[in-house]
């Protein structure tokens, strides 16, 4: 146990280190109109993230062994085929909303005679997306 906790800690660290280069690549980058101007943003998002994920797994960890009731009754709860199905229905729900929304946002920007640099990889990645997911489905059916 005491690994896992160290190697959530470093990546909370790595986290921590990450914003720490993201505000000193702001304050001395300046107004650069080149590619590094994204790239203190990015170490601050990826920073953020990893600091979030880290210290999160670690308390996580940390209670769940202090309190092995509670570490046996997530255990239950995870494995439960009522909450495994309930979660794959939110999904699929989720997903039904994103292909109505994703395709009125791709009909927005071509009204908006958005560059067709931006809409192609959008549209390529809708695609991609209905692709995979008549792939799977496909393959489901198949299996049943």
């Amino acid at each position: 146990m005491k690994k896992t906790k160290t190697k959530e800690l470093l990546i909370a660290f790595l986290g921590v280190l990450l914003i720490g280069v993201g505000f000193y690549l702001i304050k001395t980058l300046g107004d650069s109109h080149t590619v590094m101007t994204s790239l203190p943003y990015l170490c601050l998002g990826l920073g953020c993230g990893l600091f979030g994920y880290g210290f999160g797994e670690f308390i996580s960890k940390k209670t769940i062994e202090s309190n092995p009731q509670l570490a046996k009754q997530i255990e239950i709860d995870t494995k439960d085929e009522r909450n495994v199905m309930i979660g794959n229905m939110a999904k699929a729900k989720a997903f039904d909303m994103m292909l109505y929304v994703y395709s009125a946002l791709l009909l927005t920007f071509a009204l908006m005679g958005i560059t067709f640099t931006v809409i192609i990889p959008m549209v390529i990645a809708y695609l991609f997306v209905i692709g995979y997911s008549i792939y799977h489905r496909s393959k489901i059916e198949k299996s049943l």
